[in-house]
């Protein structure tokens, strides 16, 4: 028989996924499911929080407390790059092999190294 559940526990659950897209119910429910959770609902909520990183592949934190999930975005480096590039969304399934060019400035590179150093230490 499995323990009670703990209504205080906090669990936190780190998924990769594409942003604005559902990631696959079958890589969610593995990890999510022994909480009691919903797949299709956790999918729901990851798109409703990634809608600013359309398109780019990004690690979401999902913090469960109480069977309630809070969705954060943890940005990659590659993925603060792009969205500093500002290029348009395109489809994952269409285009294929982009060639990522542009400019930054300095003051840029160092935002997003400022960013990065917490998850760094």
């Amino acid at each position: 028989m499995p323990p009670k559940f703990d209504p205080t526990a906090i669990t936190t659950v780190y998924v990769k996924a594409v942003g604005g897209e559902v990631p696959a119910t079958a890589s969610l429910a593995p990890k999510i499911g022994p909480l009691g959770l919903s797949p299709k609902k956790i999918g729901d909520d990851i798109v409703k929080g990634t809608g600013d990183w359309k398109g780019l592949k990004i690690t979401v934190r999902l913090t469960v407390q109480n069977r309630q999930a809070k969705v954060d975005v943890v940005p990659t480096a590659a993925s603060l790059v792009i969205k500093a590039l500002k290029e348009p969304s395109r489809d994952r399934k269409k285009v294929k092999h982009v060639k990522h060019s542009g400019n930054l400035t300095f003051d840029e590179i160092l935002k997003i190294a400022r960013q990065m150093r917490e998850k760094s230490m």
